[in-house]
Parts: structure tokens; sequence; C-alpha cells
């Protein structure tokens, strides 16, 4: 383990398990909540079908390159002949049959055939980002959860010590002891400490119907998450992982390459083409050919052909020479978008390591300024009691204490979510990274293997069923959390 995943498992654990006073004792786990929303997330779902359809492009590709073979059948009725055709038919019954062999297509099926595989490379890596992405989300929503369940917490309590602070500044006022001034300020306070309860139930309620959308369930309580595994220790390291293993670079490289192979399909239709072919007919004139004499008229005739067929273009009118272009310049575009996404992915890296680190330094200061604001207030406290502070001194640091763990409880949140959305930066956030194991993985390879040589014109898939859960039924959530 890293120094940096060691100090962040030490300080967030220490820290969520502070938060984790608020919460009731039996909870949801981190994974469940992955594991729920990899089942049953339709934003996932669909990019899994979606990637079945990619896996579809190599068979079809293919089937060009294929024999292939086609019967019809036709039956005529000569219901008005020629006066002066004195054996026309009546009725004709006929059927054809052609075979046809592609030998050689200027490379156009090979080069259709490699561009769809490396498609197929590119497209398991974009299901690879929706994945990683979908659990950055999944982790933002329980972390937003626990952080909106620690704020109602505090905030409670905080109107709960304002409640006693303004009854006990009404008896001194009762005495003489205090002026009006002091008890309509205490007042104030309790008023705007009760408006920030409502603010953030309204807040927490919005982060539990977040929660609902990715998960597909309402959030019963929720536990404070395990350590991140496999933080880097500087950027630079964070870099070099996420340029081997980011899948939206992974992607665009595998579709620069495809591009590439979209030139040669292209350039293929300047090349000559050459066919092997057979034909065959019956034609049965069911006893009518011939008139009167019919019966010395052979009523049935059948004809063979076998050859092959060469053609060579000559001139287009430039089709080809623009259609190579084309591909030439999406090509480019397509290198273009790789160094992009990999500009993309180096700034993500770096933006969310700092993130990651600052998050981590603001829990320490946070956390010193939680323990210097309680020792701060029990002194303001004593201090009144003889008479050295004000009211309105005590209620100050009270809103100090209170905005230190504000800002502690939503750096352990910021922590967190920087931390895990850089391990998805680095292509470390992914089913098969965050122990999701146990039957439950989805392998695009395995469909892929499935269907990307079968030939069969008539075999089909089942109908299309929704997997993903709906959430229509789910109550609607509010801000409201036990009684600790």
């Amino acid at each position: 383990m890293s120094r940096l995943a060691r100090r962040a498992g030490m300080m967030t654990g220490a820290a969520l398990i502070s938060l984790a006073g608020v919460l009731p004792a039996r909870a949801d786990t981190l994974r469940e909540a992955l594991v729920q929303a990899y089942q049953t997330n339709p934003t996932l779902e669909a990019a899994r079908s979606g990637q079945r359809g990619v896996d579809e492009n190599v068979a079809i590709a293919r089937a060009a390159g294929l024999p292939s073979a086609s019967v019809s059948g036709t039956y005529t009725e000569f219901v008005v002949t020629s006066r002066t055709s004195f054996t026309a038919p009546e009725r004709l019954l006929s059927g054809q049959g052609d075979v046809q062999v592609p030998i050689y297509s200027g490379g156009a099926v090979k080069n259709r055939v490699k561009a769809a595989k490396i498609r197929v490379g590119a497209g398991q890596a974009d299901l690879r980002a929706s994945e990683s992405q979908l659990f950055a989300n999944v982790v933002a929503a329980y972390m937003d959860v626990i952080r909106g369940e620690a704020l109602v917490g505090l905030n409670r309590k905080n109107v709960a010590v304002l409640e006693v602070n303004l009854q006990a500044t009404r008896d001194r006022f009762e005495i003489g002891d205090v002026t009006r001034t002091d008890v309509a300020q205490s007042q104030s306070r309790l008023a705007l400490a009760q408006s920030n309860v409502l603010s953030a139930e309204a807040t927490l309620a919005a982060a539990r119907e977040t929660y609902i959308q990715l998960v597909g369930k309402a959030p019963e309580s929720l536990t404070p998450p395990p350590p991140l595994p496999g933080l880097p220790d500087d950027a630079r390291e964070a870099v070099m992982v996420a340029l081997d293993n980011n899948p939206a670079l992974i992607s665009a490289r595998e579709s620069s390459r495809a591009a590439e192979k979209d030139i040669d399909v292209a350039g293929a239709g300047r090349l000559p083409t050459l066919a092997l072919f057979g034909r065959g007919s019956y034609s049965n004139y069911l006893d009518t050919l011939g008139g009167v004499g019919s019966s010395a008229v052979p009523q049935t005739d059948r004809q063979a052909q076998i050859g092959a067929q060469v053609s060579i273009p000559l001139f287009q009118g430039g089709l080809p020479a623009a259609q190579r272009r084309q591909a030439q310049a999406q090509a480019s575009a397509a290198l273009e978008q790789e160094i992009a996404a990999e500009r993309d992915v180096i700034a993500q890296v770096r933006s969310a390591f700092t993130a990651y680190r600052a998050a981590l330094d603001l829990i320490e200061s946070s956390q010193v300024a939680v323990d210097a604001s309680e020792l701060s207030l029990e002194g303001v406290r004593a201090e009144n009691s003889v008479g050295n502070r004000t009211i309105l001194d005590i209620l100050n640091a009270e809103q100090e204490y209170l905005n230190a763990q504000t800002d502690l409880v939503t750096a352990q949140r910021n922590a967190y979510v920087a931390g895990f959305t850089l391990l998805a930066a680095m292509g470390r956030a992914e089913a098969r990274d965050l122990n999701l194991e146990g039957g439950i993985l989805y392998d695009p390879e395995v469909n892929y293997e499935r269907v990307h040589d079968k030939i069969f014109d008539w075999e089909s898939d089942p109908a299309p069923v929704a997997r993903s859960t709906r959430t229509v039924d789910t109550p609607v959530q509010d801000g409201d959390i036990p009684e600790s």
C-alpha cells in the first residue's frame, strides 16, 4: 500500500467512523450499492446492449465475402396470347437458382472485417468507461447521502443547543442579568439554525433521490465506505498507469486503428473484383406448349451455367477517390481525437490527484479547527458565566464550532469522491477492481465469441426484455433521519 493510501486510510477511516455516530446501527454497504447498480442500472444495461450490437458488425462485414445462394419460382397464366402464335403456352411454372462465390474484392471485405474487430475492442473499452463512470456516480451519491445525514444531524443538534441557550437567556433577562438585545440575538440565531435544518433536509432528500436514480432502491442507511485501494503516491505515477489503462483512451486508440483500415476499404473500390457463379433454371409449361400437337413438343426445359466474372472499374466519376480521401480525413480526425483523449486523461488524473491531496490536507486542518472551536466554545461559556463574555460571543463560538464540523464532514466526502475519481481515471474503478466477483461480472467477450462467426440466416436471439429495474414504486424521499 502506498504512503498516500495509508494516510488516506487512517484519516478517512477515523473521520468516517465519526460520521457513523449519526447513522443507525444496521446499514447497507458501498459494495452492496455498487452491486445493485451493476446489475440493474439502465444506463449500463443500455451500454451492454449497444456493445452486443457492435459485435454483430464483424459477422455483417464477413458476410460479403461468403458464398450466397438464392432460389426463385414463378407461376404465369398467359391470359391473352398472340393471334399469330400457334404454339404459345397457356401457363408456365418456372424456377431459378443462383450461387455466387466471391473470390477477390480488392481487399474490401478483409479490411472491413479487421475494422469491425478493432471497433469491437473499442466498444468494449467504452463499456468499461461506462461502468467506471457509473461507479464513480454511485460513490458520489453514496457519500452525498452520508454527508447529508451527518449535516442534518449536526444542524439539529445545533438547533437543540440554541433552544437551550434561548431559554437560558430569557431566564437571565427576567432577573435583569442580560438585555433584550441578548434575547433578540439568541432568537435570531435559533431562527437561522432552524432554516439551515430545512435546507440540509432538502439537500439530503435530493441526494437520496439521486441515489435511487443510480442504484434503483432507496438508501435505508449507509455505513462508512472502506479505504480506497491502490492509490498512487504521486501524480506522475498516476498518469503513467492511466495512459495504459484508462478505457476512454484505449477506445480512442482502437478507433484510430479502425479508421486506418477504413482507408483500405475505400481504396478497394478502384480495384478489380472476381467471383464464381452458377445458375440453373427449370421451366414447365404444364402441357400447354404447342397447341394441338402439344404431345410432340417437350413441355419442360432445363438450363445451367457456371463461370467466372471479372469486373474491372475504369471510370466511376471520381467516387472511389473521394471515398478514399474522405476515409483519410476521418482517420486524421481519429488521430487528433486520440491525442485529445490523452490530454483529457492526463488533465483528469492530475486534477483528481491534486483534489484528493487537498481534501486530505483539509481533513487535517478541519479536524484541528473542530477540536479548537470545541475548546473555544467551552471557554467562552465558562467566561460568560463570570461576566467576561457576552451572549453574542457564545453564539459566535457555537456557529464557529458548527462551521468547523460542517467543513470536516464535507472534506471527508470530497476526499473519498476525489480518490475514487482518481482511480476511475487510472482505469482501476471497474467491477473487476472492486471485489464484485461471485458470478455477477459481465464479460462482453462472451457475446462476441458467440456471434462473430455465425452464418445461419434464420438464427435469432430472444425478444428484447428490459433488465433494469424501475423506480416508480420507490417512496418519495425526505430529509428526515432517525434520532440518535
